[in-house]
């Protein structure tokens, strides 16, 4: 138990805990920077609607990638192997290949034209085919076109798994684009494109960012 001398005093009543200090005016006023500076996307000067907007973005891709895992989880496969067995069964096309005087009929679809269809990495998209091959869900052959890449297409396996899920992946879309219509659909997919083609640009200036504030061997610069 402390003793007399070392407690504190008590608090008079005109030495009680005074409330904090309000903010001052230059706290309260301050007003952030502009996110934009593009005029199309400010509203009365702001672009609270252009940051609503693309909080709005960002959880509808989340909400697809989240579909997308569903899809897969239903054959029991990673969203991104389900991408690459659905793009696989949309992409697989007859491809005429000369041979003497006729012309044999070979199916499939490459790597790289897989890989633009799906938006991944081709090198990505070579390890998820090897997966898939192993589960027996696609094959590969080689292109008699180019002999130095293959072609790839649903097995008997893989068919049977895109009937499966078929129904389901309606059932989530049919929902996902109610009352959206045909116009709807092209504008958006018209602003996506352009979209994703300013992405990369975008990309292009935070790697630029962050080199210039980064000195020799990573050391950030002060």
């Amino acid at each position: 138990m402390p003793s007399r001398a070392n407690r504190a005093p008590a608090r008079g009543p005109d030495q009680a805990r005074k409330p904090a200090a309000k903010p001052t005016r230059r706290e309260a006023s301050f007003a952030p920077p502009l996110t934009v500076s593009h005029a199309e996307l400010l509203a009365a000067g702001t672009d609270v609607a252009f940051r609503e907007s693309l909080y709005l973005m960002v959880l509808v891709f989340s909400r697809l990638q989240t579909c997308r895992e569903a899809f897969g989880r239903a054959l029991g496969l990673t969203g991104t192997q389900f991408a690459v067995l659905i793009g696989t069964a949309y992409g697989q096309g007859q491809v005429g290949v000369p041979s003497g005087d006729r012309a044999d009929v070979q199916a499939g679809v490459s790597i790289r034209a897989l890989a633009d269809h799906i938006q991944l990495a081709a090198t990505h998209v070579t390890t998820e085919v090897g997966r898939l091959a192993a589960m027996g869900l696609l094959t590969k052959t080689v292109n008699r076109q180019d002999r130095r890449g293959v072609l790839v297409r649903l097995s008997r396996q893989g068919e049977a798994a895109v009937c499966e899920v078929a129904p389901f992946v309606r059932r989530v879309n049919d929902r996902l684009f109610a009352g959206i219509s045909r116009r709807d659909f092209a504008v958006v997919s018209a602003f996506l494109s352009r979209f994703a083609a300013n992405s990369e640009d975008a990309l292009d200036e935070i790697r630029r960012t962050e080199r210039s504030r980064s000195g020799p061997r990573g050391v950030r610069l002060k």
